[in-house]
C-alpha cells in the first residue's frame, strides 16, 4: 500500500503546479527546491542571501540537471519588501515560506532584526499570498513556541511563555496565520520544526547549529563545546522529514488542515552527549581518526530550554506524516556528506 508521501509525490508529478518558495537558498529551502524540481514543478524562489548560500543553489542545479533547473526562477530580494513578496507570489498555486532569521542567540543579540524579518516579513508574505489568491500557505513554525511549558512530549495545543525574542516572533507567526485563515480564508498550515539537520547546513559563524558545527570541528580534529552538563536533550530531525512534511501539508485536504499547526520531528529525544557519541561513532566507521577528543563543557546558553521532544501523532493522523530517518540514519548521511565536501575541497 502506498504511503501518504508516495501518493502526494505521484499526484504532483502527474499535475505540476507553480510554487513560491521563500528562503530558497537556505538549508531547508534548497532541499525543498530540489524535491520540487525533481517532481517537475515550476518554482519561483525569493532570497536575500543573508543566511542562504548561492552554493546551495549550485548543488541543487547539479543534482536535478539543466532541463529541470529551467523550471526555476530566482528573485533576489527581501521579505521585508512587500513588492518583492508580491512578485514571488504572482501566479503561484502554493507558498512554502521558509525565510527567517533563525537562532535564539542571534535574536537576543539583535531582537529588532529578528522581529523585522520574522514578523514584518511574515506579515508581508501573508498579505501578498492573500491578494494573489494562493490556495495553500505552508510556513516554517518552530518548537521554540513551546517556551517554558514543562510537559513532554510537546503537543500542539499546549505552549508556554516564549523564552527568547526568536521564540516570540514564531508565536507571532502562528497568531497572524490563524487570523488570516479566519478573516480571509487563506489556507495556512504551520510546521513546528524541531532541530532540523542535514547536508548543506552552514557549520560556520557565531549562530551555526550544533550538528554542522560539531561535525566540522570534529573533522578538523578539534574538541567541541558542550553547553552545560551535556544532558540537555533535543528531538533532532533529518531534513528529509521536513521536506516530506511540507509536501504533505501543501497537498492535504483544505478542510482538515487550514489554520492547523503540526510538530515536525522524529519523536525521539537525544542528549548532547549522546549526539556527540553518535557523530564520533559515524566518523570512526568512516576511518576518521581525528574525531577522538572529548568535548569541553561551557556554561548553559541563555534562552535555551532544557528538554524538547515532539508528539508527532497529529501530523501522522492529519497528514500521513511518517519520518523516513531517525537521528542515527540522518546523522550517517549528514556526516558522509560533510566528509565528501572535505574531499571535494582538497581536490580544488
Amino acid at each position: 500500500m502506498a504511503t501518504a508521501i508516495e501518493i502526494a509525490r505521484a499526484d504532483l508529478a502527474a499535475r505540476p503546479r507553480r510554487w513560491a518558495l521563500t528562503g530558497v537558498a537556505g538549508f531547508i529551502g534548497s532541499h525543498l527546491l530540489e524535491a520540487l524540481l525533481s517532481l517537475d514543478q515550476d518554482v519561483v524562489g525569493l532570497d536575500n542571501f543573508a543566511t542562504g548560500s548561492r552554493r546551495n543553489l549550485e548543488l541543487v542545479r547539479d543534482h536535478v540537471g539543466e532541463s529541470r533547473w529551467k523550471r526555476f526562477r530566482m528573485i533576489e530580494g527581501d521579505i521585508r519588501d512587500l513588492a518583492e513578496c508580491r512578485a514571488v507570489c504572482q501566479g503561484a498555486h502554493s507558498v512554502l515560506h521558509q525565510a527567517a532569521l533563525g537562532s535564539v542567540p542571534r535574536s537576543i543579540a539583535d531582537p529588532i532584526a529578528s522581529h523585522m524579518t520574522n514578523v514584518d516579513g511574515f506579515l508581508n508574505m501573508l498579505v501578498a499570498a492573500r491578494d494573489a489568491r494562493i490556495e495553500r500557505f505552508v510556513y516554517a513554525a518552530s518548537s521554540a513556541a513551546y517556551g517554558d511549558h514543562p510537559g513532554l512530549p510537546k503537543v500542539e495545543q499546549s505552549i508556554g511563555q516564549p523564552l527568547s525574542p526568536y521564540a516570540a516572533t514564531k508565536v507571532f507567526n502562528e497568531i497572524y496565520a490563524q487570523v488570516f485563515a479566519r478573516q480571509w480564508a487563506l489556507s495556512c498550515v504551520g510546521l513546528r520544526y524541531f532541530n532540523v539537520f542535514g547536508p548543506r547546513q552552514d557549520p560556520h559563524g557565531a549562530y551555526a547549529a550544533v550538528i554542522p558545527r560539531w561535525i566540522a570541528q570534529m573533522l578538523d580534529g578539534q574538541a567541541v563545546q558542550v553547553n552545560g552538563d551535556g544532558q540537555t536533550s533535543r528531538d533532532f530531525s533529518y531534513v528529509a522529514n521536513a521536506v516530506q512534511a511540507n509536501l504533505l501539508a501543501a497537498t492535504a485536504d483544505r478542510v482538515v488542515v487550514t489554520g492547523e499547526i503540526y510538530n515536525v520531528a522524529c519523536g525521539e529525544r537525544t542528549t548532547l552527549l549522546e549526539l556527540h557519541r553518535h557523530i564520533a561513532a559515524r566518523l570512526g566507521e568512516r576511518s576518521w581518526p581525528e574525531a577522538t577528543l572529548l568535548p569541553r563543557h561551557e556554561n548553559e546558553r541563555a534562552g535555551d530550554v532544557r528538554h524538547s521532544l515532539a508528539d508527532i501523532g497529529k501530523a501522522a493522523r492529519h497528514l500521513g506524516y511518517a519520518p523516513t530517518h531517525d537521528v542515527r540514519s540522518g546523522l550517517a548521511e549528514t556526516v558522509d556528506w560533510y566528509i565528501a565536501q572535505v574531499g571535494a575541497a582538497a581536490t580544488v
